[in-house]
């Protein structure tokens, strides 16, 4: 399963969306893996052609492992990676980022955006295309700008938002000379502002609690793009999108986008046997080797700011005392599970030992230290420590078992063998894991995202900045009760403060400093524990162009269609 960071993806192996799952300045690839390995491997790889390459016509059949119920992508339950990977045809983006996660105006949505004040605040001003509309025909204004600010601030708990990073350092949105022109003026000094309003919901999404929880919620009301919505078949678990001729922009080369939702292990099925033209693959050997086996298809491979994970509940009682999650990350071996997932997909095996920067990512550093080896004699010492004895084979303290949950979604092979490996591991210092699958469906909005669990696995999916889109996952909870999109539950006002100074400073070099303190406050509070950066494998048709593994690349979804 995905997630980003924010945005979360469930699909092939589970993914949420870092923020955004966008693109932006800083997290450029250097092309080379860490860990020693000198391979070369790609930024992107789409199979990129030029429009007048691309036919005209024909229907893109796209698997995907989850079928969201919450289309508001700035929701906590709508930070999906699989959201976005349907709804970025849809609705609108300010910028764009490419391969090397370089930031520019989306000229279909802005015709400029520039910092036109530094003293005493800064200040940002936008020029709106004024061709861009909503499908109501209603034009997209300064309004909807302001309205956007006003729900995902965070100054209104009454709004289940995913983050509210940058939107909370902003003082005001107001409008400029016109409708199309908008003030964006900062309280403090926000350096990833172009990470914001992307993606941009109307005003109505956004006027009331209500709206931004049930407007979106199994339906997609409105959009402004080249696509627009075309309908839901709950029953066959498709989303249909298709052309929109009232786009602005270029026009779309397919008439028809069908997203076709099932579990993992039944998407490689389905795309071996012809029924589908792109799906992940994910970091399983077995489907990337099916995959690539199948006649007439390509495995697309590359880098991009995609991590697998393990995070830890620390609402849990079994987890709250943090010598113990210490104690059990200390007991997993990471490089096992590593080579394990890794093992035949042509990508380098190599640890991550950063929360915020992938090993392809400059500004990378090991930043774990001791808490970063397998060390399950220490392991077993600090169980002691804590008071959780051995009786038997499992520890108990107080009368209570050691049992951890380990919850997976079904359907997601790689996770079960995570688990599996994880089991042995951990069964080795005394500690019991029980391996829970769930609904694909169910697995972010009914336990990971509640808190349902003890330990589960997932990757994250990310955007070019680096700070910004991973914020929200470790941001300490301002009440001891809202999360947001931090799943361990874990903070500490240290790690916000060292976050936001990141966050604040304008130069590149500084904020890279900055990022790597902020990391070396994360580790001894065992919130996420990183596995490795996940490569982006992408079957796909041979004659599919300008779609694939795209790693910082924001897809530009007019011109996806087949050469022949």
């Amino acid at each position: 399963m995905k997630a980003s960071r924010l945005v979360v993806a469930v699909a092939v192996t589970g993914s949420l969306c870092l923020a955004g799952c966008g693109g932006g300045p800083g997290g450029g690839t250097k092309g080379r893996a860490g860990g020693g390995d000198e391979r070369t491997i790609k930024a992107f790889d789409i199979n990129l052609q030029p429009r007048d390459k691309v036919k005209d016509g024909g229907t893109l059949r796209w698997g995907i492992n989850e079928f969201p119920a919450q289309w508001n992508r700035n929701h906590v339950d709508g930070n999906l990676a699989v959201a976005a990977s349907v709804s970025n045809a849809l609705l609108p983006s300010p910028f764009v980022s490419n391969e090397k996660a370089e930031i520019s105006v989306n000229r279909d949505y802005l015709l400029d955006a520039e910092v036109t004040q530094q003293q005493p605040k800064q200040v940002i001003t936008y020029r709106l295309n004024p061709k861009a509309k909503w499908s109501d025909g209603k034009p997209i204004t300064w309004a909807d700008y302001q309205a956007q600010w006003h729900a995902l601030n965070g100054r209104n708990p009454a709004f289940h938002i995913a983050s509210s990073t940058g939107y909370q350092d902003i003082e005001k949105v107001a409008r400029g000379k016109d409708d199309f022109e908008v003030a964006v003026t900062f309280d403090k000094p926000f350096g990833d502002w172009q990470s914001l309003f992307s993606p941009l919901l109307p005003a109505s999404t956004n006027q009331t609690p209500e709206a931004f929880d049930h407007a979106w919620l199994n339906k997609i009301p409105v959009t402004a793009g080249p696509f627009k919505f075309g309908g839901f078949d709950q029953t066959a678990k498709t989303i249909t999108l298709v052309r929109d001729d009232s786009w602005w922009g270029n026009r779309a080369k397919l008439d028809k986008i069908i997203y076709r939702a099932s579990e993992q292990d039944s998407l490689i099925g389905a795309f071996s046997n012809g029924e589908l033209d792109i799906t992940d693959v994910g970091p399983s050997a077995p489907d990337y080797a099916r995959a690539k086996n199948t006649p007439g298809a390509q495995v697309r491979q590359a880098a991009g700011p995609d991590f697998r994970h393990f995070t830890f509940n620390g609402g849990s009682e079994l987890l709250k005392d943090q010598n113990v999650r210490q104690a059990i990350q200390l007991g997993i071996n990471r490089q096992a599970i590593t080579q394990s997932d890794l093992q035949g997909l042509d990508w380098p095996i190599a640890l991550l030992n950063n929360h915020f920067f992938m090993n392809t990512q400059e500004g990378y550093q090991d930043n774990a230290g001791k808490l970063g080896v397998y060390d399950p004699a220490r392991a077993r010492q600090m169980l002691d420590a804590a008071g959780w004895k051995l009786n038997g084979t499992v520890r108990q303290k107080n009368g209570k078992v050691l049992d951890l949950r380990f919850v997976v979604p079904s359907g997601v092979q790689v996770s079960k063998q995570e688990g599996e490996l994880a089991q042995t591991m951990l069964a080795a210092i005394g500690v019991k894991l029980t391996i829970k699958a769930v609904p694909s469906d169910d697995f972010f909005t009914k336990y990971v995202i509640p808190g349902n669990f003890d330990i589960t696995p997932f990757a994250y999916i990310g955007t070019p900045f680096p700070v910004s889109s991973s914020y929200g996952i470790y941001a300490n909870s301002p009440d001891g009760k809202t999360w947001n999109a931090n799943f361990g539950r874990i903070g500490s006002p240290a790690i916000d403060q060292a976050m936001s100074r990141a966050a604040q400073t304008l130069d590149p070099a500084r904020a890279r400093t900055l990022t790597n303190r902020a990391d070396a406050l994360i580790w001894p509070v065992v919130n996420v524990l990183p596995l490795y950066q996940r490569p982006q494998n992408v079957a796909t048709r041979q004659t599919l162009a300008n779609v694939g593994a795209r790693g910082f690349y924001d897809l530009r979804y007019e011109d996806i269609g087949f050469t022949g």
